[in-house]
């Protein structure tokens, strides 16, 4: 199950061209000095948004904060596996945490 999500989360990170996936043993993308979005070993996708945003979208998409090794991450939602049906639409918000890691100060 963990090898399909991963091809899964590939094929994500692949809709978006201003960044690539990193990892192998756990995938992850990040830009700036900051991780946006990870596969953890349950296979869940997390993505990282700002505050507002992460409670405006966990209303929204009915999920809740991202765990990754037990430990809830901070700033980062589930994408329910209802979303992963359309990739276009999560690589839309895939693409929005990018731009919001941008705005952070580098690390």
């Amino acid at each position: 199950m963990w090898k399909e999500k991963l091809k899964l989360y590939d094929e994500l990170v692949a809709k978006c061209e201003r960044f690539e996936r990193k990892g192998k043993t756990m995938p992850y993308t990040s830009a700036n000095g900051y991780m946006f979005s990870l596969l953890n070993k349950a296979g869940e996708i997390g993505i990282r948004f700002s505050k507002d945003v992460q409670e405006k979208y966990m209303q929204e998409f009915n999920t809740t904060f991202y765990k990754s090794y037990g430990a809830v991450m901070n700033g980062y939602i589930l994408i329910p596996e209802e979303m992963l049906k359309d990739l276009d639409k999560v690589a839309v918000y895939l693409d929005e945490s990018y731009d919001y890691v941008m705005t952070l100060e580098p690390k």
